[in-house]
């Protein structure tokens, strides 16, 4: 099914699952594979897809393990980091491409930076909003007091009753935590289409509670050399200053650190056409054919180039 922007939803066979995906752009133009995060889905690159095909991208925004019903194994070792990470590849590879531009916001920004990292030759660059680099996460755990209150979720995720909890009161604290980051009603009840199901939001949740038996850990995660651009909004609720800034210190080739100011942690829902004018401006310069692009209009955006 094709929409009138040119997006095409369609099933992406990869890893032995079914993945159901939004694909734009021409067949032949450079890959960018674009990686949700929780509680999302694949709705959350709406605005970037058109506009990476406009610019000669073919693109795709996979419902990834666990929020696809046709990608949804059982048990808790099923959604381990490396699996997760295995599908994204996985799927590039369904599309042919040997290298691609991978982008991600949370969680999808974290498999993202994995990907760079251990498959630095396969990335033409990479694009992370609102998750900084695993290693300078963990120094802020340990360094910044601020840091473990932000991600106290990250542990109450991982107990049984957390798909409970958070379903209770049709969806309330999901809703509430949206809201709290200005996502719009109609992309709240968007995402919640497939997360309000318990067995997706289980499967969802079985990412956080299998960090634990992953083999790829967070305080192993080596430098990225690929040019990088990390985004992250200066009211994010879940990722405090230091350990956005300290991301700098685990990046060695080009990297762009883009703060968006007054923004808060689910920026493409809060700030829509601010993070596409980054990325066509981020493909254009490592990779890509298009023209530079004016970097947002109406948000304050403090960017620091190295």
């Amino acid at each position: 099914m094709t929409s009138a922007n040119g997006v095409a939803t369609t099933v992406i066979e990869a890893n032995g699952l079914r993945f159901t995906a939004d694909v734009a752009g021409p067949a032949d133009g450079q890959f960018v594979l674009l990686l949700h995060g929780f509680p999302q889905t694949r709705h959350t690159w709406r605005a970037e897809l058109p506009a990476l095909a406009a610019a000669g991208f073919r693109s795709c925004a996979p419902d990834q393990r666990g929020y696809s019903a046709g990608a949804r194994p059982e048990g808790i070792d099923s959604y381990r980091t490396e699996l997760l990470v295995a599908d994204a590849l996985a799927i590039a590879d369904s599309f042919g491409a040997e290298r691609f531009h991978v982008v991600g916001h949370d969680w999808g920004g974290a498999l993202a930076w994995f990907i760079a990292a251990h498959h630095a030759e396969r990335v033409y660059s990479l694009s992370v909003i609102s998750r900084p680099h695993a290693a300078a996460f963990v120094a802020a755990m340990r360094d910044d007091p601020d840091q473990p209150h932000r991600s106290r979720h990250h542990r109450a995720f991982q107990k049984p009753e957390a798909t409970d909890n958070l379903l209770a009161d049709n969806a309330a604290p999901l809703r509430r935590a949206m809201a709290h980051g200005a996502v719009p009603d109609a992309d709240i009840d968007a995402y919640l289409a497939t997360l309000g199901e318990r067995d997706a939001l289980d499967a969802a949740v079985n990412w956080y509670r299998a960090i634990g038996s992953s083999q790829l850990q967070p305080a192993e995660t080596p430098p990225v050399s690929v040019p990088t651009m990390f985004v992250w909004g200066n009211q994010d609720a879940t990722v405090g200053r230091m350990a956005a800034e300290k991301t700098a210190d685990f990046v060695t080739g080009p990297y762009r650190f883009a703060e968006l100011g007054g923004i808060n942690h689910f920026v493409t829902d809060e700030a829509p056409g601010a993070f596409t004018g980054l990325l066509l401006a981020h493909l254009a310069e490592h990779g890509g054919t298009t023209e530079r692009q004016p970097a947002s209009k109406g948000w304050a955006i403090l960017d620091s180039n190295q």
